[in-house]
């Protein structure tokens, strides 16, 4: 007998849904990412074709945010264990 989650994991990719669950696995990982200052002023909006959008609390963050892309495109693709996202879009 098959174990449920192994099944789940069969279904989910036979439905071809693994990279819509992943993309939103990045928005719920963004505040442990960027940690607590970055967090309380951004907030993830979507992620669509690997571009990830991030609403800033000013264009001040949104500059300094601009400057630690890679890094934090980096650090994202790590904790999701795979290139998912591959830009990042500050509005």
């Amino acid at each position: 007998m098959q174990h449920i989650s192994g099944a789940l994991k069969k279904l989910i990719k036979t439905a071809g849904l693994e990279k819509g669950i992943a993309q939103q696995k990045a928005l719920e990982i963004w505040s442990e990412t960027v940690g607590e200052t970055v967090s309380k002023n951004t907030e993830p909006t979507s992620i669509e074709h690997g571009i990830l959008s991030i609403k800033t609390t000013t264009p001040a963050w949104r500059q300094e945010l601009q400057f630690q892309k890679t890094q934090i495109i980096e650090k994202l693709n790590k904790k999701l264990n795979k290139k998912l996202i591959k830009d990042i879009r500050f509005i």
